[in-house]
């Protein structure tokens, strides 16, 4: 399973600049959408080191936070540059009114019980390990009085990688 250990990823530009898709569900029914927030790591290991991990932060109006709630397995999927506004549009539109997906002109795969798309260049799948919502009384001052000024918190989705697919 393993061998993304042996690749190079700039975990800080990552999901900044390329954005990604995160999509939780079986390949019969799931949702996706575009988060420009998340980060990769090592955390709960034993003697030889952390499991390696995704991070990824959603608001619970999304509907994919549904999903990500019910499933134990969900993908972080990266896009070439050419399909910046097809992940702008699948970010501004909601599984709940239409089929988003499908009018984005991606197409799913399956991998692990869980969804890709076909055009992706890099998917983690990961095994969830975490959820939780941020407490404001563990935020800093600038984050409580900005950011979250209506207190409208995301929650942390915590998953082991257990699966890379890397066409880069």
């Amino acid at each position: 399973m393993r061998g993304f250990e042996n690749k190079e990823y700039n975990v800080f530009e990552m999901f900044n600049d390329e954005w990604a898709l995160v999509t939780a569900g079986s390949p019969s029914h799931f949702n996706t959408c575009t988060i420009a927030w998340g980060s990769l790591g090592t955390i709960w290991g034993g003697p030889h080191g952390g499991r390696s991990i995704v991070t990824v932060y959603i608001n619970p109006s999304r509907y994919t936070w549904e999903f990500l709630k019910e499933n134990d397995t969900f993908t972080v999927s990266f896009f070439p540059e050419e399909y910046r506004k097809v992940l702008s549009y699948l970010g501004s539109r909601s599984g709940r009114d239409e089929d988003k997906v499908k009018a984005s002109g991606l197409t799913p795969k399956e991998i692990k019980g869980t969804v890709t798309f076909e055009e992706a260049n890099l998917t983690f799948v990961c095994h969830k390990l975490y959820q939780g919502e941020f407490q404001r009384e563990g935020l800093a001052d600038e984050i409580n009085h900005g950011i979250y000024a209506n207190w409208d918190p995301h929650w942390m989705f915590v998953g082991e990688i257990i699966e890379t697919e890397d066409l880069r």
